[in-house]
């Protein structure tokens, strides 16, 4: 049975999609923002390698096919951006204005926390992609040198963590604007902000597709410019 799982090709989907399978159910049943079904796939898959002695390789081989399907799901973000094209262009200005500070906004913040924790020029351009999608932050921390398998936890954190508070900064804050919503969500945590932003609505949904798709481009040229500052 072991050296069936080590050698499985499908172990790593079964696996992945199981595990995300029972945190979607706890969720629904719990009805909380903490119980999490990334987070709770992501702790179950890893009590699962550590019991079973599964090398971690071996699981990524087969959820790389999960993987395969990332960029046309992203592509598919475009049919609610497309429906609410009559809002983003009379708000134009003020929607890129938005995505735009929040894109600074967050490499500011790395850089001055880096600062304040002594980061070498590594660590600290391993953390300024942490707002955009995986597959974008992973080149960009390439490319300026950083911890690549870092930048991936950061980025999944940063997710995790704004679905889970997105709601409630956006209440403390008496945030009501619907397109303001989606851009905080969509700018602040990639993919997994879009993803509770289209629970909250249509128009945050289709905003934070956006602002995804447009902090991403952003962050790209905006991370070259704030490696240099360190």
């Amino acid at each position: 049975m072991y050296e069936f799982l080590i050698h499985s090709l499908f172990l790593g989907v079964i696996l992945s999609l199981a595990a995300y399978g029972i945190g979607l159910y706890l969720h629904n049943k719990f009805q909380n923002d903490l119980v999490n079904p990334l987070l709770i796939a992501i702790a179950l898959v890893i009590v699962f390698l550590l019991a079973t002695g599964v090398p971690y390789r071996e699981y990524a081989k087969g959820s790389s096919y999960i993987s395969y399907l990332l960029t046309p799901a992203t592509i598919c973000l475009a049919v609610p951006l497309y429906e609410q094209m009559k809002l983003l262009s009379r708000n134009f200005k003020a929607i890129m204005g938005g995505i735009t500070a929040g894109m600074v906004s967050g490499l500011l913040t790395i850089y001055v926390l880096a600062r304040l924790f002594h980061f070498d020029h590594a660590s600290y351009v391993t953390l300024l992609p942490k707002s955009i999608t995986t597959a974008i932050g992973m080149g960009v921390s390439e490319e300026l040198g950083g911890y690549v398998s870092i930048t991936v936890v950061a980025i999944i954190v940063t997710g995790v963590i704004g679905n889970i508070i997105a709601p409630f900064l956006l209440k403390l804050f008496h945030i009501t604007d619907p397109v303001a919503k989606g851009i905080a969500c969509g700018s602040a945590a990639h993919a997994m902000g879009t993803a509770r932003a289209m629970e909250m609505g249509a128009v945050e949904g289709a905003m934070s597709s956006l602002a995804m798709v447009a902090a991403g481009i952003m962050t790209v040229g905006g991370a070259l410019v704030f490696a240099l500052f360190l």
